[in-house]
């Protein structure tokens, strides 16, 4: 048995370890269409203008509330939060959960404040994901968006995802469907071996 633990311990402290590495990034400036912009790791202190920005594109309705953001910003393990900022103000975010099990990573929030969409920013938060799926060497990138949302889903397919699903009344309020979509990473089991 202690041979099993030992080996379990060594195994999951490896793993927690390349999770550590890939999913710690360093606040720095990135360019976006020749802008310069602040991309950093959500804080606490970025959850109120986190559900500006949902309230702002969703229509005043929040689908997330300041104790979901907090929990998932808590699971620091397995979850990755992003801010884009200019001139101090937050202008765009985006959640993505990392599961080895599944090997998968899943987009789980993400939003642009309108005056600033189409500029990239978007396209942009979702290829950094893409590219931390692959270094974690996770098979699929996988979201859902509302089956109404067809600017949004061909932003996704712009960045390779396809469509997988409908999750029939999958949003609360509405019970709008989903489109669930899905974007191989081209990394295979054998790849991370």
């Amino acid at each position: 048995m202690k041979k099993f633990k030992d080996w379990y311990r060594q195994i999951f402290q490896v793993q927690e370890a390349k999770y550590q590495d890939v999913l710690d990034i360093k606040n720095h400036e990135v360019y976006i269409q020749d802008v310069a912009y602040f991309l950093a790791k959500a804080q606490f202190t970025d959850i109120p203008e986190m559900l500006g920005i949902e309230r702002a594109v969703y229509g005043g309705k929040t689908p997330w509330d300041s104790a979901a953001f907090a929990s998932e910003l808590r699971r620091e393990t397995d979850r990755l939060y992003l801010v884009l900022r200019r001139n101090d103000r937050l202008l765009a975010f985006i959640g993505c959960t990392f599961n080895d099990v599944k090997s998968d990573a899943h987009i789980t929030n993400i939003a642009v404040v309108t005056d600033y969409q189409n500029r990239g920013l978007g396209h942009f938060l979702i290829a950094v994901m893409i590219k931390k799926a692959r270094h974690l060497g996770l098979q699929q990138v996988s979201l859902e968006v509302r089956r109404s949302n067809v600017r949004a889903q061909s932003l996704y397919q712009d960045l390779g995802f396809e469509k997988a699903g409908i999750k029939k009344g999958y949003y609360f309020g509405d019970h709008e469907d989903a489109v669930d979509m899905v974007l191989t990473t081209g990394i295979s089991d054998h790849d991370t071996v």
